[in-house]
């Protein structure tokens, strides 16, 4: 016969429930649990008293298990074990896919067996209840009841083992209240809120005027809380109690449900524990999360390249493995700075600060210099490294037709088009080395140009940032900058709007879709020079050497946007305000040599971007056509889901093999994606990086923000902060453009804008480059001014002095 009551001690499995069993595994942890019992399938029993006994006795007319729960709370009651909680224990509760958290009920401070009849009957009827049934989403569950004995709690609280709000498994979260923790539950108290790291230290402390815990205590329920986690092997909730006397107790343990996939689950090896990573200078070509597809694609091809640039100066011997020079860290990239040192120390006229303020825009300290080569090898390092980047011209003649040959067969053969894509990859790499070289040439004489001038300005008495402004005015005018050529014919395609005013009309009153699907297929001159405008650039856009984001040719919407923004502006006659520049000193023959230099390589290493995006629109094509195949054999439930395997692991995509456990782990990537784009780091990291605790917005320290100077000029204006592209289609002409860093994709709003401000960036960024083209003052690298800038704030951006200063709200 089927038991009527249960022991905790004795469950092994969960066919009372998840709470029951998780109880019971916590005890069989050797952690502190209150004693108690379980009620089972307590639904189809019930629990009656005698009303007319005056001691604890059953009823006559209560089923078996009835009387034995009854008996047995009058047990607890007789050996001083009362009162007690009587708990909701249904099948499917705290479970792995649905924690039914708050669905039933659970009644407190139970004494007497006329209470306890009740309580138990309360536990069943909440499993028919509206909530529950809606939460489930079909017929209510067998309900098992647990009972245990109340602690006599002076604190309460909950502890999760991962942030159920950022995903991140390396933080825990413990919320506190005084007393019991059915107010926190409630919501009716405000509880102390404490965030701890991966090594137990305190990263946010949100605590009433006295704290609930103390730091042993703290310590104490992490403790407890990560012996859980580890015997589940899973990130858990739990519920605690610490008693009168300072025992810790604990009452409930249930997996966290909300979770995505975990966040770190295809990171790269760590090259080094104290290597120095940055998302400093990749952060401009690839900013935010990315899928693992283009981790598996761009980040294998940059590295690839950077690697090779590192042969060429002896600073490695051979490529060795991937993910040396970049590292993919929470779906982010990042450079490896102690790998890149190699170059500082074994070429002439690099030294590590240099190398440091061309990456970051500042002298790192946490690097390590690597030992120095003797000078005649650095001589020869030197000759090969710069001889390798100024021959780089024959290259770039040749990328037209070495991207041309690379065509994906129009095949549903899975097996064929991945062959193809492979293939696609190793030219995919050989693109980014030219870019690589392309971009070299193009630093060597800006930092060469900048330097001589920082010499200059201080042997005059000037300062440092003197020169810098006079080396951003002279790298400015290159003529044939892509991305200003890019940008020039998009304002053409704005300009032939506006001069139709029936155009203009209908352009701004669709939807932005509508905008452009209908100009793509209509006559005169609009549609022509949209046309051309697609034909050229088409290839380009946000975040372009994303495999799964569109180019501006296949998204309508976004680019749509942006063209409305830029046609109100061309229509609205108010002016936006102008930067005032100061009048340039004179400048020698061989200062103009280098600039014409650094121009030079600025017009070539756009260039080289603009082909290796194309090289890029090219293989996202033919990996989305790769999903479609996929997607229609049935090997995937649909065809965005081929983004989120690695390289290696399509091959076993396209074969034959069954593929269930790939599947599910692709989905759960795919969810952790849109947690991994919400995380911030640090410019610099030592070690594995690691995501900021973003907790309230930071106030300005005095009214300045100190950045980079990188494109001249003084302008006051109302700032608009944009974190996403998405964000700067509300920005209205003449603000000021505060974003952490800007790619091709923003480059439409600098016709629009009054200056622009960066988080992260250098003189040759893509943001610096373009708006030296466009005039517009520039400052970049402050590190932290999307943070403390607010839209509406009014500033001066000084792109001469590199400073931004807060003057107040928009007048």
């Amino acid at each position: 016969m089927a038991p009527t009551t249960v022991e905790l001690d004795d469950i092994t499995d969960d066919r009372y429930g998840g709470k029951a069993a998780g109880l019971a595994r916590l005890r069989g942890l050797g952690l502190s649990v209150p004693s108690g019992f379980v009620i089972v399938d307590a639904s189809a029993n019930e629990v009656a008293v005698d009303a007319s006994a005056k001691e604890v006795t059953v009823d006559a007319s209560a089923t078996d298990a009835g009387n034995a729960a009854l008996e047995r709370f009058s047990q607890m009651r007789a050996a001083g074990m009362t009162p007690v909680a009587v708990r909701s224990s249904a099948v499917g509760e705290d479970g792995v896919d649905q924690s039914f958290a708050g669905q039933y009920d659970t009644v407190l401070g139970v004494d007497s067996a006329d209470d306890f009849a009740a309580a138990v009957q309360t536990c069943i009827a909440s499993v028919h209840s509206r909530r529950a049934e809606s939460y489930g989403g079909g017929e209510g569950a067998t309900m098992h009841v647990v009972v245990q004995t109340m602690v006599d709690a002076c604190a309460a609280g909950v502890v999760f083992t991962a942030d159920p709000t950022s995903g991140r498994r390396d933080l825990m979260v413990i919320d506190a209240v005084a007393g019991l923790g059915d107010s926190l539950v409630d919501g009716t108290a405000s509880p102390d809120h404490i965030v701890l790291d991966a090594q137990g230290d305190r990263v946010v402390e949100s605590i009433g005027e006295r704290a609930v815990l103390s730091a042993e205590q703290i310590a104490e329920v992490r403790s407890g809380a990560l012996r859980a986690e580890h015997h589940w092997g899973r990130p858990m909730d739990l519920e605690w109690a610490i008693d009168r006397s300072g025992k810790l107790w604990w009452l409930q343990a249930r997996p966290i449900t909300t979770l995505p996939g975990d966040l770190n689950e295809m990171d790269s090896p760590l090259a080094g524990a104290d290597h120095v990573y940055t998302r400093c200078n990749i952060g401009e070509m690839m900013p935010g999360a990315f899928c693992p597809l283009t981790a598996a694609v761009s980040g294998y091809a940059i590295d690839y390249a950077m690697q090779m640039t590192q042969v060429v100066a002896r600073a490695q011997d051979r490529y060795a493995t991937p993910w040396l020079q970049v590292g993919y860290f929470y779906g982010h990239m990042f450079l490896d700075m102690t790998e890149g040192t190699g170059l500082s120390s074994g070429i002439l006229g690099n030294s590590l600060e240099q190398f440091s303020m061309s990456i970051c825009g500042r002298v790192i300290d946490e690097l390590t210099p690597k030992p120095p080569q003797p000078f005649r090898r650095k001589l020869g390092n030197t000759i090969r490294l710069s001889t390798y980047a100024l021959s780089v011209g024959p290259k770039i003649r040749r990328l037209d037709g070495q991207i041309a040959g690379f065509r994906i067969p129009s095949t549903d053969d899975a097996q064929l088009l991945l062959r193809a894509l492979e293939s696609g990859v190793e030219q995919y790499c050989d693109v980014t080395l030219t870019h690589v070289r392309s971009s070299s040439r193009a630093a060597v004489a800006a930092n060469i140009l900048e330097s001589v001038l920082i010499r200059r300005a201080i042997a005059d008495g000037r300062g440092e940032d003197d020169g810098r402004a006079e080396a951003m005015r002279l790298m400015a005018g290159a003529a044939d900058v892509e991305s200003a050529l890019m940008l020039g014919e998009l304002d053409s395609v704005v300009r032939a709007i506006v001069a139709d005013a029936t155009a203009a009309e209908e352009f701004l009153s669709a939807t932005p879709e509508q905008a452009v699907s209908a100009l793509q297929v209509a006559d005169g001159a609009c549609g022509t020079a949209l046309r051309h405008f697609l034909n050229r650039h088409g290839h380009r856009g946000y975040r372009e050497l994303c495999m799964r984001d569109p180019s501006w040719a296949e998204d309508p919407a976004g680019l749509g946007a942006m063209m409305q923004v830029m046609v109100r502006a061309a229509l609205d006659p108010e002016e936006a305000p102008r930067p005032s520049t100061e009048s340039a000193s004179s400048t020698s023959a061989s200062i103009r040599a280098l600039a014409g230099l650094a121009q030079r390589g600025a017009r070539g290493r756009e260039l080289t971007k603009s082909k290796m995006a194309l090289m890029a629109h090219r293989l996202k094509r033919g990996y989305r056509r790769l999903g479609e195949v996929l997607a229609a054999s049935g090997r995937l439930p649909d065809a965005d889901l081929v983004f989120f395997f690695d390289r290696a692991e399509l091959a076993r995509v396209v074969g034959v093999d069954d593929i269930g456990d790939l599947v599910f782990a692709a989905s759960q990537r795919r969810e952790a994606l849109a947690y991994q784009e919400t995380l911030e780091f640090d410019d610099v990291s030592v070690g594995r990086p690691t995501p900021r605790v973003v907790t309230a917005e930071h106030d300005l320290d005095g009214q300045e923000i100190v950045g980079r100077p990188a494109g001249r000029g003084v302008v006051e204006g109302v700032v608009r902060v944009a974190r996403t592209v998405a964000d700067a289609r509300s920005v209205q002409p003449g603000e000021i453009l505060v974003a952490p860093v800007t790619d091709v994709g923003w480059t439409p709003y600098f016709s629009v804008i009054a200056a622009l401000v960066t988080d992260i960036g250098s003189s040759v960024s893509h943001g610096a480059v373009v708006a030296r083209e466009y005039g517009l003052p520039c400052v970049v690298n402050t590190l932290a001014a999307t943070h403390v800038l607010r839209t509406g704030d009014h500033v001066r951006v000084d792109g001469d002095r590199g400073l931004v200063t807060r003057l107040g709200l928009d007048p």
